[in-house]
């Protein structure tokens, strides 16, 4: 079997080193966006050239990938997740040691990210690459409007969530290029780009029970601080889980 794959990357003029290195950082970040590095655009390309011996790879964990070709990204979903444009996996038990845990503060920012992404969508704002453009200061209100909860007040824990989104390709500080990543997060009025790939974490319907005037606030009925198992198939109402899916 392994021999046939690495007559199969041959043909692909690649190695099974690089196939292997390619399938860890997929499962490693769970994302990988062609635009944000020269390193993640050498392994974007190489995904492209060999998505099904991936997809066949992977589809043995019974883990799955969105790749959007337009944007030029692909983001990995543990098992029994709900990924955007495929059917569920009824019969695939959750692969709950694949999944990341996201603070309820977390949550709660990732569905006001998706929020003001469609937004920007319907307001046709999305600039060539997809990214939507906001201010922390409008995230910091259509948190209180929508969710009833705001931004953690220290500054430390401020810059880790803006971080943690950072990490995961969601969004982009206008003025990031070229510093530390260390400036100051907090500004109200600091300009920043929601990326396309907020779509992949969070699926329409939940966006649309969020934006139900009578729908309660998710992520309100526990403690901020304690962390949740987050799933994209789960209801908005729950008090429990929100509806964000990362691996």
């Amino acid at each position: 079997m392994l021999h046939e794959l690495e007559q199969q990357l041959a043909d692909k003029d690649l190695t099974l080193a690089e196939f292997s290195e390619l399938c860890v950082r997929l499962l490693d970040y769970s994302v990988l966006s062609r635009e944000d590095s020269q390193v993640e655009q050498q392994l974007y390309d190489r995904f492209v050239r060999c998505e099904n011996l991936v997809a066949d790879y992977l589809s043995v964990l019974h883990i799955r990938f969105l790749h959007d070709r337009q944007f030029q990204f692909v983001r990995v979903y543990p098992p029994g997740a709900e990924v955007p444009g495929l059917d569920s996996q009824p019969d695939v038990a959750i692969g709950a040691p694949l999944r990341q845990r996201l603070s309820q503060q977390e949550v709660a920012v990732v569905l006001v990210l998706r929020t003001l992404y469609d937004q920007g969508v319907r307001e046709a704002r999305v600039d060539e690459q997809g990214a939507v453009s906001t201010t922390v200061e409008d995230v910091g209100i259509s948190l209180r409007n929508l969710l009833g909860r705001s931004l953690p007040e220290n500054l430390t824990e401020r810059r880790a969530l803006w971080r943690r989104l950072r990490q995961w390709r969601l969004v982009r500080f206008a003025d990031s290029e070229g510093t530390d990543g260390k400036g100051e997060d907090s500004a109200a009025d600091r300009l920043l780009q929601i990326r396309p790939s907020i779509v992949s974490l969070v699926s329409d319907h939940v966006l649309q029970q969020l934006e139900q005037p009578d729908s309660p606030p998710a992520a309100t009925a526990t403690d901020p601080d304690t962390d949740t198992d987050t799933d994209a198939s789960t209801d908005t109402s729950s008090d429990t889980q929100a509806a964000t899916e990362t691996h």
